[in-house]
Protein backbone atom coordinates (compact mmCIF):
# COMPACT_ATOMS: atom_id res chain seq x y z
CA UNK A 1 0.00 0.00 0.00
CA UNK A 2 1.72 3.24 -0.79
CA UNK A 3 0.67 6.64 1.10
CA UNK A 4 -2.12 8.42 0.21
CA UNK A 5 -2.90 12.49 -0.45
CA UNK A 6 -4.50 14.85 1.60
CA UNK A 7 -6.33 16.11 -0.91
CA UNK A 8 -7.77 12.53 -1.10
CA UNK A 9 -8.51 11.95 2.45
CA UNK A 10 -10.41 15.63 2.43
CA UNK A 11 -12.40 14.48 -0.70
CA UNK A 12 -13.30 11.18 0.82
CA UNK A 13 -14.97 12.66 3.95
CA UNK A 14 -16.36 15.26 1.95
CA UNK A 15 -18.62 12.91 -0.12
CA UNK A 16 -19.64 11.45 3.06
CA UNK A 17 -20.42 14.56 5.07
CA UNK A 18 -22.01 16.13 2.01
CA UNK A 19 -24.02 12.59 1.14
CA UNK A 20 -22.37 12.54 -2.69
CA UNK A 21 -20.10 13.39 -5.24
CA UNK A 22 -21.52 16.11 -7.37
CA UNK A 23 -22.47 18.00 -3.14
CA UNK A 24 -19.05 17.05 -2.35
CA UNK A 25 -17.80 18.54 -5.39
CA UNK A 26 -19.64 22.00 -4.58
CA UNK A 27 -18.51 22.02 -1.05
CA UNK A 28 -14.93 21.87 -2.22
CA UNK A 29 -15.42 24.12 -5.32
CA UNK A 30 -13.88 21.17 -6.97
CA UNK A 31 -15.22 19.34 -10.50
CA UNK A 32 -17.21 16.10 -10.23
CA UNK A 33 -14.62 13.90 -11.80
CA UNK A 34 -11.94 15.30 -9.45
CA UNK A 35 -13.78 14.39 -6.19
CA UNK A 36 -14.23 11.11 -8.06
CA UNK A 37 -10.79 10.11 -9.18
CA UNK A 38 -9.60 11.25 -5.69
CA UNK A 39 -11.95 8.73 -3.82
CA UNK A 40 -11.18 5.37 -6.57
CA UNK A 41 -7.48 6.76 -6.08
CA UNK A 42 -7.45 6.87 -2.07
CA UNK A 43 -9.66 3.10 -2.26
CA UNK A 44 -6.41 1.69 -4.96
CA UNK A 45 -3.87 2.76 -2.53
CA UNK A 46 -5.29 1.47 0.72
CA UNK A 47 -6.69 -1.46 -1.22
CA UNK A 48 -10.30 -1.01 0.43
CA UNK A 49 -13.60 -0.48 -0.88
CA UNK A 50 -14.92 2.42 1.14
CA UNK A 51 -18.20 3.64 -0.60
CA UNK A 52 -20.75 1.71 -1.51
CA UNK A 53 -21.90 3.05 -5.01
CA UNK A 54 -24.97 0.50 -6.00
CA UNK A 55 -27.86 2.76 -4.26
CA UNK A 56 -29.50 5.80 -5.43
CA UNK A 57 -27.30 7.60 -3.05
CA UNK A 58 -23.50 6.33 -2.44
CA UNK A 59 -23.03 4.70 1.45
CA UNK A 60 -20.20 3.67 3.51
CA UNK A 61 -18.99 -0.07 3.50
CA UNK A 62 -17.99 -1.44 6.76
CA UNK A 63 -14.34 -0.76 6.09
CA UNK A 64 -15.12 2.74 4.62
CA UNK A 65 -17.24 3.17 8.05
CA UNK A 66 -14.36 2.47 10.17
CA UNK A 67 -12.05 4.16 8.47
CA UNK A 68 -13.92 7.52 7.86
CA UNK A 69 -14.19 7.48 11.88
CA UNK A 70 -10.63 7.36 12.12
CA UNK A 71 -10.29 10.10 9.20
CA UNK A 72 -12.56 12.62 10.32
CA UNK A 73 -10.15 12.43 14.02
CA UNK A 74 -7.02 12.93 11.95
CA UNK A 75 -8.58 15.50 9.45
CA UNK A 76 -9.92 17.57 12.80
CA UNK A 77 -6.83 17.45 14.53
CA UNK A 78 -4.81 18.80 11.45
CA UNK A 79 -7.45 21.18 11.45
CA UNK A 80 -6.54 22.61 14.70
CA UNK A 81 -3.09 22.12 13.97
CA UNK A 82 -3.12 24.36 11.04
CA UNK A 83 -5.16 26.81 12.88
CA UNK A 84 -2.47 26.48 15.46
CA UNK A 85 0.14 27.81 13.00
CA UNK A 86 -2.00 30.87 11.56
CA UNK A 87 -2.34 32.05 15.28
CA UNK A 88 1.50 31.48 15.95
CA UNK A 89 2.19 33.83 12.72
CA UNK A 90 -0.13 36.68 13.84
CA UNK A 91 2.32 36.50 16.91
CA UNK A 92 -0.70 35.60 19.16
CA UNK A 93 -0.22 33.54 22.19
CA UNK A 94 -1.20 29.59 21.57
CA UNK A 95 -1.71 29.38 25.52
CA UNK A 96 -2.31 31.17 28.37
CA UNK A 97 -1.91 30.02 31.82
CA UNK A 98 -4.65 31.55 34.51
CA UNK A 99 -4.25 30.45 37.92
CA UNK A 100 -7.60 31.29 39.92
CA UNK A 101 -6.97 31.21 43.72
CA UNK A 102 -10.02 30.59 46.00
CA UNK A 103 -11.17 33.49 46.72
CA UNK A 104 -12.19 34.49 43.28
CA UNK A 105 -16.26 34.94 43.55
CA UNK A 106 -18.16 33.64 40.44
CA UNK A 107 -18.31 36.67 38.28
CA UNK A 108 -14.82 36.93 38.07
CA UNK A 109 -14.56 33.57 36.38
CA UNK A 110 -17.32 34.50 34.03
CA UNK A 111 -15.81 37.53 32.89
CA UNK A 112 -12.51 35.27 32.24
CA UNK A 113 -15.11 32.82 30.38
CA UNK A 114 -16.43 35.36 28.42
CA UNK A 115 -13.48 37.19 27.27
CA UNK A 116 -12.17 33.48 26.00
CA UNK A 117 -15.25 33.01 24.13
CA UNK A 118 -15.67 36.26 22.31
CA UNK A 119 -12.24 37.82 22.24
CA UNK A 120 -10.08 34.88 22.15
CA UNK A 121 -11.15 31.91 20.80
CA UNK A 122 -8.46 30.45 19.09
CA UNK A 123 -5.85 30.47 22.27
CA UNK A 124 -6.14 27.68 24.73
CA UNK A 125 -7.08 28.68 27.97
CA UNK A 126 -5.09 26.73 30.93
CA UNK A 127 -7.01 27.07 34.17
CA UNK A 128 -5.57 25.93 37.35
CA UNK A 129 -6.98 26.39 40.68
CA UNK A 130 -4.73 27.34 44.01
CA UNK A 131 -5.19 28.00 47.54
CA UNK A 132 -3.93 30.36 49.86
CA UNK A 133 0.00 31.04 48.74
CA UNK A 134 0.02 28.65 45.74
CA UNK A 135 -1.40 31.36 42.88
CA UNK A 136 0.92 33.96 43.95
CA UNK A 137 3.72 31.42 44.25
CA UNK A 138 2.72 29.83 40.78
CA UNK A 139 3.10 33.87 39.20
CA UNK A 140 6.47 34.35 40.44
CA UNK A 141 7.99 31.10 39.69
CA UNK A 142 6.78 31.03 35.70
CA UNK A 143 4.35 28.86 35.87
CA UNK A 144 1.46 31.36 35.36
CA UNK A 145 0.85 34.51 33.07
CA UNK A 146 -1.80 35.58 35.38
CA UNK A 147 -3.43 35.09 38.81
CA UNK A 148 -6.89 35.98 39.83
CA UNK A 149 -6.42 36.17 43.80
CA UNK A 150 -5.37 38.34 46.78
CA UNK A 151 -2.33 39.70 46.33
CA UNK A 152 0.07 41.74 48.84
CA UNK A 153 0.41 45.42 47.30
CA UNK A 154 3.96 45.77 48.63
CA UNK A 155 5.03 42.88 46.30
CA UNK A 156 7.57 45.13 43.75
CA UNK A 157 7.29 42.90 40.72
CA UNK A 158 3.99 42.83 40.38
CA UNK A 159 1.74 44.75 38.40
CA UNK A 160 -1.70 44.99 40.17
CA UNK A 161 -5.55 45.70 39.23
CA UNK A 162 -8.28 44.95 41.69
CA UNK A 163 -11.34 43.48 40.48
CA UNK A 164 -13.35 43.30 43.93
CA UNK A 165 -13.78 42.86 47.68
CA UNK A 166 -14.54 39.42 49.35
CA UNK A 167 -15.45 39.76 53.12
CA UNK A 168 -14.20 36.60 54.88
CA UNK A 169 -16.97 35.87 57.73
CA UNK A 170 -16.17 33.96 60.72
CA UNK A 171 -19.42 30.90 60.57
CA UNK A 172 -20.71 27.97 62.67
CA UNK A 173 -23.33 25.67 62.01
CA UNK A 174 -26.78 26.74 64.91
CA UNK A 175 -26.25 24.69 68.11
CA UNK A 176 -22.25 23.73 67.28
CA UNK A 177 -21.20 26.32 69.86
CA UNK A 178 -22.18 26.80 73.26
CA UNK A 179 -20.38 30.41 74.24
CA UNK A 180 -22.41 33.26 74.52
CA UNK A 181 -22.30 35.69 71.37
CA UNK A 182 -20.56 38.32 73.67
CA UNK A 183 -18.21 36.19 75.00
CA UNK A 184 -16.69 35.11 71.76
CA UNK A 185 -13.40 35.28 71.34
CA UNK A 186 -10.04 33.19 70.33
CA UNK A 187 -9.85 32.05 74.12
CA UNK A 188 -13.35 31.17 74.42
CA UNK A 189 -13.02 29.19 70.68
CA UNK A 190 -10.16 27.02 71.46
CA UNK A 191 -11.91 24.14 72.33
CA UNK A 192 -13.54 23.79 69.44
CA UNK A 193 -12.06 22.29 66.19
CA UNK A 194 -11.42 25.35 63.27
CA UNK A 195 -11.25 24.10 59.72
CA UNK A 196 -8.56 25.71 57.66
CA UNK A 197 -7.67 25.72 53.51
CA UNK A 198 -4.70 23.64 52.62
CA UNK A 199 -2.00 25.95 51.54
CA UNK A 200 -1.31 24.40 47.70
CA UNK A 201 2.18 26.81 48.45
CA UNK A 202 5.23 24.41 48.18
CA UNK A 203 6.79 27.35 50.66
CA UNK A 204 4.28 28.39 52.62
CA UNK A 205 4.97 31.67 53.75
CA UNK A 206 4.27 32.39 57.91
CA UNK A 207 1.22 33.68 57.34
CA UNK A 208 -2.03 32.83 60.68
CA UNK A 209 -5.03 33.46 58.24
CA UNK A 210 -6.97 33.40 61.35
CA UNK A 211 -5.52 30.42 63.12
CA UNK A 212 -6.40 30.01 66.65
CA UNK A 213 -3.11 28.91 68.50
CA UNK A 214 -3.63 25.28 70.69
CA UNK A 215 -7.03 24.79 68.85
CA UNK A 216 -7.52 21.46 67.00
CA UNK A 217 -7.89 22.16 63.72
CA UNK A 218 -9.04 20.40 60.58
CA UNK A 219 -8.89 21.48 56.99
CA UNK A 220 -10.24 21.31 53.39
CA UNK A 221 -8.91 21.39 50.05
CA UNK A 222 -11.16 24.13 48.83
CA UNK A 223 -14.02 26.42 50.47
CA UNK A 224 -16.55 24.21 49.34
CA UNK A 225 -15.58 21.53 51.46
CA UNK A 226 -14.97 23.81 54.48
CA UNK A 227 -18.36 25.06 53.68
CA UNK A 228 -19.97 21.87 54.10
CA UNK A 229 -17.91 20.93 56.99
CA UNK A 230 -18.95 24.14 58.82
CA UNK A 231 -22.75 23.15 57.81
CA UNK A 232 -22.15 19.52 58.88
CA UNK A 233 -21.09 20.93 62.53
CA UNK A 234 -18.14 19.56 62.56
CA UNK A 235 -15.75 22.77 62.67
CA UNK A 236 -16.22 26.36 62.62
CA UNK A 237 -14.04 28.69 60.49
CA UNK A 238 -13.95 31.42 58.02
CA UNK A 239 -15.66 31.53 54.77
CA UNK A 240 -16.28 34.11 51.72
CA UNK A 241 -19.31 36.01 51.53
CA UNK A 242 -20.56 34.97 47.93
CA UNK A 243 -20.56 31.53 48.87
CA UNK A 244 -23.18 31.69 52.12
CA UNK A 245 -25.41 34.40 51.80
CA UNK A 246 -28.07 32.07 51.64
CA UNK A 247 -26.55 29.96 54.39
CA UNK A 248 -26.52 33.15 56.77
CA UNK A 249 -30.01 34.07 55.40
CA UNK A 250 -31.92 30.91 55.45
CA UNK A 251 -30.11 30.50 59.12
CA UNK A 252 -28.20 27.34 58.10
CA UNK A 253 -25.18 29.21 59.22
CA UNK A 254 -24.85 32.11 62.44
CA UNK A 255 -21.97 34.39 61.73
CA UNK A 256 -19.70 34.73 64.84
CA UNK A 257 -18.45 37.98 63.88
CA UNK A 258 -17.81 40.76 66.54
CA UNK A 259 -15.69 42.92 68.42
CA UNK A 260 -13.04 40.06 69.60
CA UNK A 261 -13.75 37.97 66.43
CA UNK A 262 -13.32 40.06 63.45
CA UNK A 263 -13.86 39.17 59.83
CA UNK A 264 -11.95 40.52 57.57
CA UNK A 265 -12.19 41.90 53.74
CA UNK A 266 -10.30 41.16 51.24
CA UNK A 267 -9.21 42.44 48.31
CA UNK A 268 -8.96 40.43 44.70
CA UNK A 269 -6.78 41.03 41.98
CA UNK A 270 -5.85 40.45 38.54
CA UNK A 271 -1.68 39.95 39.05
CA UNK A 272 0.71 39.53 36.63
CA UNK A 273 4.75 39.98 36.41
CA UNK A 274 6.06 43.04 35.98
CA UNK A 275 8.72 42.97 34.09
CA UNK A 276 7.57 39.85 32.05
CA UNK A 277 7.08 40.96 27.78
CA UNK A 278 2.93 40.25 27.27
CA UNK A 279 1.45 39.05 24.04
CA UNK A 280 -1.44 40.02 22.70
CA UNK A 281 -4.03 38.09 24.08
CA UNK A 282 -2.70 38.65 27.23
CA UNK A 283 -2.72 42.51 27.39
CA UNK A 284 -6.58 42.14 25.72
CA UNK A 285 -7.50 40.05 29.34
CA UNK A 286 -6.01 42.45 31.30
CA UNK A 287 -8.13 45.62 29.49
CA UNK A 288 -11.17 43.22 29.71
CA UNK A 289 -10.67 42.08 33.24
CA UNK A 290 -10.31 45.82 34.34
CA UNK A 291 -14.06 46.97 32.36
CA UNK A 292 -17.02 45.91 33.86
CA UNK A 293 -18.95 45.30 30.47
CA UNK A 294 -16.93 42.33 30.00
CA UNK A 295 -18.69 40.47 32.61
Amino acid sequence: MSGFTLHDLRCFDAVVREGGFQAAATALHRSHPAVFAAVARLEGRLGLSLLDRSGYRVGLTGAGRAFHDQARRALGELDHLEAFAEQLATGEEPILRVVVGDLCPPPLLARLSNFFRLQAAATRLHLSYETVGGPLERLLDGEADLILHRVETAEPRLELVTLCEVALVPVAAPGLLTVPPADLGPNTLRPYTQCVIRDTARRPRAESHFLIEGAHQCSAPDHLIKRELILQGLAWGHLPDFLIEADLRDGRLQSLAGPRLPGRVEAVAAARLGERPHGPVAERLWVWLQDPSGA
